[in-house]
């Protein structure tokens, strides 16, 4: 009898054991998705200079309090207490050490920091921490290809993931700060229970790479630019007509006109080139408020102008004077590149170049329409609408540069976000232009289908 006994002990002590283990992974394998809510991760994103990078720590509040045991939940503003500054840049400066490659400490500078409420698509709303921070590797050292070792909040809160990023990387093409590239994620080995240190690799990078992206920045800076587009174009409208009595009367003749188009144009560049090159080079710190005010300013004028004659015939010169403001404006976007004296100079050269490439393109694609348009009948209405629409604009962005946001000034920023359209637009019209020339010169279609405006000194 002890040999059944034995074998009926030993089928019920197993049937409990997998009664035991079966049970609770059902459990876990069912439980709802709230049942593990996923945490919000940390962000680290860096922008790469010469011979530093800028770190920017976008750390969830929570986390970050319960891992440094600095209490930062109750806080409820924008910025961190004063007497908890000191302790949060002490505790980061002991969790944040990039080496080179063959161990060799860089110095970590933590600097400002502010609290804001924002969210992540998995996670929902939460509060965030934000950090900047400066690594500075010993001289000589290549800021390319460093560890980083770097374990703020995982090192306690064991589910934690830190996603670090580049923001900024002139020499990888990397200019305009508004993607990123994924360089790894920071978290815990659970297998040897340690935070492995990140290695960081951006590839060699170049100069050339540099330019091109400065090419490309400069041309979609100015294809976006609202304000600066329309000061050019409100300029050329008027460059077709002819100017008596303070008004506008006739039309100037092909040449005339082309020789204005082209004067403007070339003024303007010459303007804002100048400009951009003394303000980068010099590396001129000046307020952007005035800058801004002044080229809305400069649109007004030249919507005034479009309607009334206010300066015929010294077009160009107030395009080279207006263009010394542009320029300035354009420097803005370099200064915050923070770059080498050498990669200043190829930026402003690429950054140049893209600009003038993509304005000529426009001045050609609007060239043919300036010409028909000055010869039709609806030409007085359309320009006088272009204008007033134009010095409304101008308007909101001057009152908007004085320090009180509109809804017009705001209205005309976003019309920067159609280029696609604006393009095909100025294409088509072109086209269109182009054709209702060939169709309507001398001797090739009926009278009916020729201009019939012609100069009227009535006629504003």
């Amino acid at each position: 009898m002890t040999g059944p006994r034995i074998w009926l002990t030993t089928v019920l002590t197993r049937l409990v054991a997998g009664i035991a283990i079966v049970v609770p992974a059902a459990l876990l394998l069912g439980a709802s998705p709230a049942a593990a809510h996923p945490m919000p991760h940390s962000v680290v994103q860096l922008d790469v200079y010469r011979s530093s990078v800028s770190a920017r720590l976008e750390l969830p509040v929570s986390d970050f309090s319960r891992a440094s045991g600095i209490d930062l939940d109750g806080v409820t503003g924008k910025a961190v207490p004063a007497a908890r500054v000191k302790a949060i840049r002490t505790y980061l400066a002991r969790h944040i050490h990039p080496t080179t490659t063959d161990g060799k400490a860089w110095r970590v500078g933590v600097g400002a920091m502010h609290l804001s409420a924002t969210q992540q698509t998995s996670t929902g709303p939460y509060r965030e921490l934000t950090v900047a921070a400066v690594l500075t590797p010993p001289a000589g050292a290549d800021v390319r290809h460093f560890t980083f070792h770097y374990d703020v909040i995982v090192h306690q809160v064991v589910t934690h993931v830190t996603l670090v990023t580049v923001r900024q990387d002139w020499a990888n093409g990397q200019v305009d700060s508004e993607g990123t590239t994924q360089v790894g994620t920071i978290e815990l080995d659970v297998r040897h229970m340690k935070v492995p240190a990140l290695k960081v690799d951006l590839g060699p990078g170049s100069a050339w790479r540099g330019f091109v992206a400065m090419v490309e920045l400069g041309g979609n800076h100015i294809l976006t630019g609202t304000d600066h587009l329309l000061f050019l174009l409100i300029l050329l409208l008027p460059a077709p007509l002819a100017a008596t009595g303070g008004r506008w009367t006739g039309l100037v003749g092909p040449r005339k006109a082309l020789a204005r188009i082209g004067g403007i144009t070339l003024a303007f560049t010459a303007g804002h080139s100048v400009a951009l090159a003394a303000t980068a080079l010099g590396r001129l710190q000046i307020p952007s408020w005035p800058v801004e005010a002044f080229i809305a300013a400069s649109i007004l004028v030249g919507a005034m102008h479009a309607i009334r004659p206010l300066f015929p015939g010294r077009e160009a010169i107030v395009a080279g004077v207006f263009g010394l403001g542009h320029g300035m404006a354009f420097s803005f976007v370099l200064a915050e590149m923070h770059l080498s004296t050498g990669q200043l100079v190829t930026s402003l050269l690429g950054f140049n170049l893209g600009i003038e490439l993509v304005q000529l393109l426009l001045v050609c694609l609007t060239l043919p329409s300036l010409l028909v348009l000055a010869r039709l009948r609806v030409q007085p209405a359309l320009r006088l609408t272009g204008a007033a629409l134009t010095g409304v604009a101008a308007l909101g962005w001057l009152v908007d540069r004085l320090g009180l946001p509109n809804p017009v000034a705001r209205a005309a920023d976003s019309a920067g976000s159609h280029t696609t359209l604006l393009l095909i637009t100025l294409a088509l019209a072109a086209l269109t232009s182009a054709g209702w020339t060939l169709a309507t010169r001398p001797g090739g279609t009926p009278q009916g289908l020729r201009p019939r405006w012609r100069a009227d000194p009535g006629r504003s």
